[in-house]
């Protein structure tokens, strides 16, 4: 058995070698020797770590990353693949994100994001895994990476994200990919085998048998379907608004011209939560419930792509315009800036349906009649549209609760309409949840940031 271990060290430590050899033997140009460097770092320590295990007379279960540093290097001879800018390194989003990309470059002309996996298709799992928090499914990785696409800076927004698996997928992991996402087959060569290479080890030339990409299945995902509002408007429920006196409400954004702009990063939240249309009571799915702060920030213009047009905005003027809320809108720039809400919202949401309750609905509307520009109506309307309207039904337990200034009535409706439901509402309202949590009851909320409306 040790004799079998020693073997596939050695042949793992040949690999390396081979590998080494073909990225040095790549031509040396400047736009390419920052990669280059990259990649013979990895590679050299992947060599310490074998040379390591060769020593240990400890019995290890050997796990390399040479696969994967075989894979990046399979993309970069591919012929197509061009003006390679990084390998194996994250890029920021913004201060507090930044996502892990392995191979950012031109493909067939076109801006790439390449994300390689070398694992065993059986533990490539869709979902979340259970077992443990950090383990993130194919589904939400896919979804993170495109959120991300769609907020990088034009510097490195990619058209597609090309996402290589060198040992296949297994075809039900592999359907919902195409069915969610419209991921379609990606061929031009990466299917192939690996030559066989001959290394010079110690004057002795030793053969190492080419590696074989034939089970490779490469995806790509084009970046503007995943925004498209089209999809949205595919996908969206008929839902009849009332107020509270019953009467139908009219639509928020009127006659909204073609100029109205929704955003990309929020088109890509409202098409992460699911749909309600066919829903039957036998489908079991989690709900998440929305109170007015939660859809406030999700339709600000700060959230989307205001932020710019505020800053290049005389203080005066922003003065004149938010008065005594001047440091109060700027404070929540700066924190969009940081952290914005719609990617911290994402994974909140994502494959949930979500509801609201009616007198929160109502409220809504009237707030953004008042205080909404025509893209901050028009986005109100998109949302609505994709949740479900429920009527006020506040839980038991919250309405047992005594009413007092920090335990408004409205609140308690809010909150206590997703605890009927058992979802958990979605606010910034924390005031509202400690002084509950005084109480001694546990309510289940997800605490966001808040945001303003601008009149965007």
């Amino acid at each position: 058995m040790e004799r079998e271990e020693g073997a596939v060290v050695e042949e793992a430590k040949r690999r390396c070698t081979s590998l080494k050899h073909r990225i040095q033997t790549f031509i040396a140009t400047p736009q390419k020797s920052s990669w280059k460097t990259t990649l013979l770092r990895l590679i050299n320590s992947e060599l310490s770590f074998l040379n390591r295990l060769s020593l240990s007379n400890n019995n290890v279960k050997l796990s390399t990353n040479i696969g994967y540093l075989e894979s990046i290097v399979h993309i970069l001879e591919n012929p197509l693949v061009t003006s390679v800018s990084r390998v194996c390194k994250p890029i920021s989003i913004s201060s507090k994100l930044s996502v892990y990309i392995d191979v950012i470059c031109s493909f067939n002309g076109k801006p790439v994001w390449f994300v390689v996996s070398d694992r065993n298709p059986k533990y490539v799992s869709w979902e979340d895994s259970g077992n443990t928090r950090n383990w993130k499914g194919l589904r939400r990785k896919i979804q993170e990476l495109l959120f991300a696409a769609l907020e990088a800076s034009v510097m490195v927004r990619p058209c597609s994200v090309v996402l290589f698996f060198a040992n296949g997928l297994e075809s039900c992991v592999l359907e919902k990919v195409r069915d969610e996402f419209g991921a379609t087959n990606l061929g031009f060569g990466f299917c192939d085998f690996f030559d066989c290479e001959c290394v010079d080890e110690l004057e002795d030339w030793v053969t190492v048998m080419g590696r074989s990409f034939e089970k490779a299945c490469v995806l790509e995902i084009k970046v503007e379907s995943f925004s498209s509002s089209s999809r949205i408007a595919d996908s969206r429920r008929e839902v009849k608004l009332r107020d509270k006196d019953g009467e139908m409400l009219t639509g928020l954004s009127g006659n909204a011209s073609d100029d109205v702009k929704l955003g990309d990063s929020f088109c890509a939240l409202v098409a992460a939560l699911r749909s309600w249309s066919g829903f039957g009571g036998e489908e079991e799915t989690e709900l998440v419930n929305f109170d007015t702060t939660a859809l406030v920030a999700i339709v600000s213009g700060i959230c989307n792509g205001g932020i710019d047009r505020i800053l290049a905005t005389p203080e005066s003027e922003l003065r004149s315009r938010f008065k005594a809320n001047y440091e109060f809108m700027i404070g929540q720039v700066n924190a969009e800036m940081k952290k914005p809400i719609h990617m911290e919202l994402m994974p909140v949401i994502s494959q949930k349906r979500g509801m609201v309750c009616q007198s929160v609905c109502s409220e809504f509307h009237e707030l953004v009649s008042m205080c909404g520009g025509p893209n901050e109506r028009s986005r109100a309307e998109h949302f609505l549209n994709r949740l479900r309207v429920v009527p006020d039904c506040p839980s038991e337990r919250l309405t047992s609760l005594p009413t007092t200034r920090k335990l408004a009535s409205k609140n308690k409706v809010t909150f206590g309409t997703g605890d009927y439901w058992h979802a958990p509402t979605i606010t910034a309202n924390m005031a509202f949840v400690r002084a509950v949590s005084q109480t001694g009851m546990s309510l289940f909320t997800i605490e966001h940031t808040p945001r303003a409306l601008v009149g965007d």
